[in-house]
């Protein structure tokens, strides 16, 4: 059923209010990407594997081990987690996938994380110049057109989905909870969406005709609020955004399901970044 047939008349859209909250949490958004401790002060990515490595923007030598990954430090190395000092050999303990935990080094945040089966170290220094010169993201201008109605069609149980990612020879392993039904430009469309991070609500992973050519090749990702009691919600495109791998190659994000490659061109939310840090091999 188009969701044209299920939506009410709503009153006369304030046009402003609309532009002005639009740039309020675009703004909100910029300030939270270019955070000291954020993805644009990343300096590596660094699997571990066994045999305790060394790296140079952190202090220690890490292994991974069947019980979590361990951290070896020498005389005069400094890493604290939660205001605790370490020292010697420190176990972290098992870390679930997509969890993490935050080491301290100095003004440096040591992020300790599983991503896709893996333990990786992903050292964030403030310092960087690449967040130091960052100036802000392009965007669509914020159009009403683009916010539409949608209704949530749950699946009959929540489904296992294997994507890739950014980084080649990852995989995720996300739950569906089901899908969202949408109309545009006279035609109907469904998405997959993953469960977001407010209790019902949702996150979509898409591409669009745009991508690549004005909008980020890879992915972008939208968040959509619990449907009401009918199961209705409205997926706002305005507000669609890039993920970490937009801007640096030390991210390991998510690739879209199949299902979500949308053949019409969404032009709006946030375009390809000017800028991006490159790993020089």
């Amino acid at each position: 059923m188009s969701t044209e047939t299920i939506v009410t008349a709503s009153p006369a859209l304030d046009r402003a209010a609309f532009g002005s909250d639009w740039e309020a949490w675009h703004a909100t958004h910029e300030t939270q990407r270019a955070a000291e401790h954020g993805f644009l002060a990343i300096t590596g990515l660094h699997f571990l594997t066994a045999t305790p490595q060394r790296f140079a923007d952190a202090p220690g030598a890490w292994s991974a081990t069947a019980s979590g990954p361990v951290v070896e430090l020498a005389e005069g190395e400094e890493l604290s987690v939660d205001a605790a000092p370490l020292a010697n050999r420190h176990a972290f303990g098992p870390i679930a996938e997509r969890d993490g935990l935050n080491a301290v080094a100095g003004d440096a945040v040591i992020e300790v994380a599983k991503r896709g089966g893996h333990i990786i170290v992903r050292p964030r220094h403030p310092g960087t110049a690449f967040r130091a010169a960052y100036t802000g993201t392009p965007t669509y201008p914020p159009n009403p057109r683009w916010r539409v109605a949608a209704r949530y069609l749950p699946f009959d149980a929540p489904r296992e989905i294997t994507v890739g990612a950014a980084v080649e020879g990852l995989q995720h392993v996300y739950e569906a909870p089901g899908e969202l039904e949408f109309d545009l430009r006279g035609e109907t469309f469904r998405l997959t969406v993953f469960n977001g991070y407010a209790p019902g609500s949702f996150l979509v992973l898409f591409t669009d005709a745009t991508s690549g050519i004005t909008t980020y090749a890879a992915n972008r990702t939208v968040s959509v609020a619990a449907p009401d009691a009918s199961g209705i919600t409205s997926i706002d495109f305005n507000r669609a955004v890039n993920l970490p791998c937009a801007y640096t190659d030390y991210a390991t994000c998510p690739l879209p399901p199949a299902e979500n490659r949308l053949p019409i061109g969404i032009e709006a939310g946030e375009k390809t970044p000017l800028d991006r840090i490159t790993v020089e091999l």
